[in-house]
């Protein structure tokens, strides 16, 4: 039998409260009222001397309680940051403006510092709500009476999933106000499996982003207990919500750290104790830049003999992108962040005598040593600074010979590199002199690592389908000189444009796909490519684009083309007449004005286009690329979670080079995205063998790894073949299910479920498009039977999905937070709407200056367009939306800066709670007697329906209704009133 709960709940108390823990027990605060009773008593016990030992007056408290009550996470996080390591509240008092200290980040692990464990919190509490247990907290850690992190605890019946998704719900509720509001870690757990997340908006929310704690040795910490001791204890948990929140202001979302990434950043702390330099090993894709921020900056806070922490980086365009994300990071943060747009701002920034971060590139430096007179005051004064050097992809940015230049200079510095692909004695670089010829050699030893198999098995990154395409049993001549016709780029460009439906997730509806990269051995071939894709697409070719593509997404592909201009100075000439070309296409494409002259900003454009991070390219069509052709741009140090796909027509590279490109798609993006997906055209057994062994090489071995590192076709087939077995072996038919009994129903849910993976795994390979009759009619199946089955499966869910009896420790009927992958059917949601208005908003607030008219006209009538096909689906949630719009038509700048969730959220709980009203009018009920029920209403039942009935005052209904219904039919008449009218008006509004 599972343990209680309760008896999760208690231990987990005890292991925080005992022993040298400085977490301290209290059971006596349960209620809004006790919390904020609370924090009031060691806010005035900490600034005793200030408040003269007067506690703070009735008015006084309602200020600070109003500072403290935040309008989302992220607005306190930045609350929380604080000045110089302490928060503060301000009060006036007579003349005088009191300084109050919240938070003293300097005293973790003492001084002013309280640390509080309270639990079964009633967040929801009324005082005719006997249903309230249903909506308390679980266990909560308060710092300073102020609730730091959450915990929601399950048995081990259930998922630790189900707790993330009450914890979404409670977001989407509005429950986590007032001192909740301040909270920065979520932790869920049911006993045997623990992780934590940062709090966001509910639509925000991604169940990837749910992490395991790892220890040093990146093995799993599951167990609650456990998870406790190495992550809640003092002064751990402290510096959790301290030390290791990111605050993204581009994204306005917090961000917690990830073990690897704290391991890191230690590891860095205590090697520059020592005075010793190193490198940290993370694959690509698993956070390197945040990681690498937070190591410059602590490099500065933790070691005062450091003068300067300089990031280095190579390349312009990539300057843009990590010291923009820099910045962003930096923009609440006590340390500076300092660019160097030219070497005089850079010699400025380090002879200014202050200890701050620096983000400059290579090429800088080296320009700067140059410009230096030897002995003159600025050689003297910078050549003297301790600097500790912080180094992105540490092989690419500086060389051999160049890192020696620098040490030269600066002799009393400290070097960090970071890389997801070091060199090792297997891939050494060539003999030279007595030039280090491996990461160890010229950085010193790793410091942390974290491998692609590492990550992979984490769920930190995705694993990779891999397609080796291309003719074989060719001699090398052939095959070479196959590579070089007209006819091999046509089958690249069919594979690309008609095979690859679900590697682009056109599945997924317009603003909702992925894109992908088309890489070459040369700027002339992605000319080639770049012209012939303009004939193909224009209708001017041999090679058409499928009517089912075009139906999916018309205006399919939408591509663009960048190289670097000085790598070819002889073709030079030529590279820019085809670049201008490019720029013309491209500035028609998006309403843009970019020039050879300005083709850095170009760059930057091209390159926050294919990010998507910010919200007007997230759902906006207009403002999106599927395929963008590149010679090296982009295939290192780019990071755009939404890239699917890397197709590769060029000869494989070196091993380092190998998994670079591979790693530009696997970052997490949405439910959809299971895969990075590898697409080579030349040397197909080459090909294989050369990534086979860059993995090898650049991977560890790992006990219980279960994910593969690579999946190929005939794996997922066969995996694909044994679901529908399944599947067919519990109902031969999509009418057989109907008739199963409640347990075989919940059994074909989770077999359901494997053969929607298998198939939306299945048909994303390029074979699957070439050979998709033969592999459904070997198999038994066909497109139409998965649409049944899947009707039938919606069917199911909403049946089993009812409310369980016994209360909260019964185990759930089934997962129905799974959304299908391999169904097709492109719908517009009211998540798109937001997401899409959110965008709009955006891009009113960062064109204010010169909005153009036109375009904003434009943009209104595609989106009322639109909201007006929503409307269908969901008029009453449509209507509001469509008003919303049509105020931002009439007054945008009023709209300019705001989040467009908690708008619409604002709007449609105010016209619920009008329609509530106005039925508790109308029965003569206790308004938040019905709201509460209103809004616990599922699927056709009342959370305590007698409840309702009983808090109807049919009395006061007589007195104004003299001839009206007997007391019977009273009742009977409110619940019918309530179950098909008012749930009519206002579930519409809360499906969203």
């Amino acid at each position: 039998m599972a343990t209680s709960e309760a008896a999760i709940e208690k231990n987990l108390i005890d292991q925080l409260c005992n022993g040298s823990s400085q977490w301290t027990y209290r059971p006596d605060i349960r209620t809004e009222e006790d919390l904020w009773a609370n924090f009031k008593k060691i806010l005035e016990q900490n600034n005793k001397a200030r408040l003269n030992d007067t506690p703070l007056s009735e008015s006084e408290f309602a200020k600070v309680k109003n500072d403290l009550s935040h309008s989302s996470f992220y607005e306190a996080g930045r609350w929380l940051v604080g000045e110089n390591g302490r928060v503060y509240v301000h009060v006036q008092r007579g003349n005088e403006t009191l300084h109050l200290v919240v938070l003293n980040n300097e005293h973790i692990a003492g001084g002013s510092s309280v640390y509080e464990v309270i639990n079964q919190y009633e967040a929801f509490k009324d005082d005719e709500d006997v249903n309230s247990r249903n909506r308390r907290f679980d266990v909560t850690l308060l710092i300073n009476g102020i609730p730091m992190i959450h915990i929601e605890l399950k048995n081990q019946d259930h998922s630790y999933m189900d707790g993330f998704w009450q914890i979404r719900d409670y977001i989407r509720e509005g429950k986590f106000k007032g001192l909740f509001s301040n909270v920065q870690l979520f932790v869920i757990s049911n006993a045997v499996d623990t992780k934590y997340f940062a709090p966001a908006r509910d639509t925000d929310l991604n169940k990837k982003f749910t992490f395991h704690w790892l220890d040093r040795e990146n093995r799993v910490v599951a167990n609650y207990l456990d998870f406790a001791g190495s992550v809640l204890k003092i002064p751990e948990a402290h510096e959790m919500v301290s030390k290791y929140v990111v605050l993204d202001e581009d994204k306005r979302q917090l961000i917690i750290l990830r073990p690897y990434q704290i391991h890191a950043i230690e590891a860095i702390r205590e090697a520059s104790k020592r005075g010793q330099s190193g490198y940290v090993w993370h694959t690509t894709g698993s956070g390197k830049t945040m990681t690498s921020y937070k190591a410059t900056r602590n490099l500065l806070m933790d070691i005062p003999s450091i003068d300067k922490s300089i990031f280095l980086i190579d390349r312009k365009d990539l300057d843009e992108k990590t010291k923009g994300d820099f910045q962003s990071y930096a923009v609440n943060d006590t340390i500076d962040v300092m660019d160097t747009d030219n070497v005089d701002t850079l010699i400025k920034r380090l002879t200014d005598g202050t200890r701050s971060m620096i983000v400059t590139t290579r090429q800088k430096m080296q320009f700067m040593f140059k410009r230096l007179k030897e002995d003159s005051k600025e050689y003297n004064t910078i050549k003297k600074l301790k600097i500790a050097f912080v180094v992105d992809e540490c092989h690419r940015t500086i060389s051999r010979e160049t890192k020696r230049e620098f040490e030269r200079f600066f002799k009393d510095s400290l070097w960090y590199g970071f890389t997801g692909t070091p060199i090792k004695e297997e891939n050494a670089f060539e003999v030279m002199g007595d030039l280090p010829r491996t990461t160890e050699e010229m950085y010193g030893p790793c410091l942390n690592s974290y491998t692609i198999k590492e990550a992979i098995h984490d769920e930190a990154v995705l694993g990779f389908m891999v397609e080796n395409l291309g003719p074989t049993g060719l001699d090398p001549e052939e095959e070479g000189a196959a590579y070089l016709t007209d006819a091999h780029m046509r089958s690249v460009l069919d594979v690309i444009l008609n095979k690859s439906f679900n590697k682009f997730g056109l599945q997924k509806g317009r603003g909702k796909t992925y894109e992908a990269i088309l890489t070459v051995p040369s700027i002339q071939r992605a000319q080639e490519y770049y012209s012939l894709l303009k004939k193909v697409k224009a209708g001017e070719d041999s090679l058409k684009i499928s009517e089912e593509v075009h139906q999916a997404l018309p205006d399919f592909p939408k591509f663009a083309l960048t190289y670097s201009l000085s790598d070819d100075q002889e073709a030079s000439g030529v590279n820019q007449q085809k670049m201008v070309e490019a720029l013309s296409d491209y500035n028609d494409m998006f309403h843009k004005s970019y020039t050879v002259e300005n083709i850095s900003a170009y760059n930057d454009n091209l390159n926050e286009r294919l990010a998507r991070k910010k919200d007007i390219y997230k759902v906006d069509r207009d403002e999106q690329l599927d395929l963008v052709i590149v010679v090296d741009r982009l295939l290192t140090g780019f990071d755009a979670p939404c890239l699917s796909t890397v197709f590769m027509d060029r000869p494989p590279m070196k091993p380092q080079d190998i998994i670079q490109t591979m790693s530009r798609t696997n970052r997490l993006f949405d439910e959809g995205k299971e895969n990075g997906q590898i697409v080579t055209f030349q040397y197909p057994e080459t090909f294989k063998k050369a990534i086979d062994s860059a993995i090898a090489l650049y991977s560890k071995e790992i006990d219980g790894m279960t994910k593969p590192i690579t999946e190929d076709f005939d794996k997922v087939r066969t995996d694909f073949n044994i679901s529908v077995k399944a599947v067919h072996g519990l109902g031969e038919t999509p009418q057989d299910i109907i008739n199963l009994s409640k347990e075989q129903k919940r059994g074909f849910v989770h077999l359901f479920q494997d053969l929607d993976s298998a198939f939306s795994h299945l048909q994303a390979f390029t074979q699957y498009a070439e050979k998709s009759k033969e592999i459904l009619e070997a198999a038994h199946f066909s497109q139409e039977e998965y649409q049944t089955y899947a009707a039938v499966y919606k069917n199911v869910l909403a049946e089993l999905r009812k409310p369980k009896e016994g209360g909260d420790d019964n185990p759930p009927e089934v997962d129905d937070h799974y959304e299908l992958k391999a169904f097709y059917r492109v719908k517009i949601d009211f998540a798109y709407i937001v997401e899409l208005l959110q965008g709009f908003i955006e891009y009113i607030t960062t064109n204010e200056e010169d909005m153009d008219d036109s375009a904003f006209s434009e943009k209104m009538e595609q989106i009322r367009e639109i909201i007006n096909d929503y409307i269908g689906d969901n008029p009453r949630l449509g209507a509001l939306l469509l008003d919303i719009l049509e105020q931002i038509g009439q007054d945008r700048t009023r709209f300019m800066g705001q989040d467009f969730s908690e708008i619409i959220n604002e709007a449609r709980y105010s016209a619920i709670d009008t329609e509530i009203r106005r039925f508790a009018e109308k029965w003569f009920l206790d308004y938040q007697a019905a709201r509460y029920e209103a809004l616990n209403f599922h699927d056709g039942q009342f959370a305590n329906e007698n409840k309702l009935k009983d808090s109807a005052d049919y009395a006061a209904y007589k007195a104004e209704n003299p001839e009206g219904m007997p007391k019977f039919k009273f009742r009977k008449a409110m619940v019918d009133d309530f179950k098909e009218n008012l749930m009519g008006e206002i579930g519409p509004l809360m499906e969203g």
